[in-house]
């Protein structure tokens, strides 16, 4: 499929339900309200298509972007194209969908340690989503990485922005799910933490209190 194609097929399967969702949790106005469950439908005949992806990009539509992000090649998307994308991110659906590609990539722990420094709250938001993804996927990095991340949350996450708290917090969470040797580190800090304030809008969304999160992650995966 090209991109003419994708656009109108996003279109038909758009909603005024979903529209009216994806707004509230922020999306730019130009959408069309496709659901996860269709985009996967769509992804399935796509598969992997980066140059694909770019196109879409570039249309600036909010589904096409979302979209963009799934069938993207996490091996050969460069890091200015990652850098270039995030850049653009106005809302957490964005941000959070490029910190899954960035995850994957090879350039993934170079752009955390960028994106994480930076005081635009949408690409330091995606930067600490990044560190999320990477405590699944960077199974080849050593625990000092995450480590330091952990020093770094706990010493900045209450005066942080907003959705950059989140994202703090749930980096937290993972590196105390699925890295063992730094599980102690993580629930230490955490504990200390407390409860971490975010304003989720006009959605019923909640940010996680992250030792009992914690707990129950293990107990299920035991």
């Amino acid at each position: 499929m090209n991109v003419t194609e994708v656009m109108n097929e996003l279109k038909t399967r758009g909603t005024a339900q979903a529209r009216k969702t994806y707004l509230r949790h922020g999306a730019d106005a130009d959408l069309f309200g496709v659901s996860y469950a269709d985009l996967k439908l769509l992804k399935k005949a796509i598969k992997v298509d980066q140059p694909l992806a770019e196109a879409l990009w570039s249309t600036g539509n909010y589904d096409a972007r979302i979209f963009a992000a799934m069938i993207a090649d996490p091996k050969t998307i460069s890091a200015k194209c990652l850098t270039n994308w995030v850049k653009t991110a106005t809302n957490y659906p964005i941000a959070d969908a490029v910190a899954g590609v960035a995850a994957q990539s090879p350039a993934g722990v170079d752009l955390m340690t960028r994106w994480t420094a930076s005081k635009n709250e949408w690409i330091a938001s995606s930067g600490w989503s990044l560190l999320a993804g990477l405590a699944i996927h960077a199974t080849d990095q050593d625990d000092s990485l995450f480590s330091a991340r952990i020093t770094t949350i706990e010493s900045t996450i209450h005066a942080s922005k907003n959705r950059v708290r989140h994202t703090m917090n749930g980096a937290l969470i993972s590196i105390g799910i699925y890295k063992p040797g730094l599980r102690d580190q993580a629930l230490a800090a955490a504990s200390r933490i407390g409860k971490v304030l975010v304003d989720h809008g006009d959605t019923s969304c909640k940010t996680p209190e992250a030792v009992p999160y914690i707990q129950k992650a293990l107990a299920r995966k035991a």
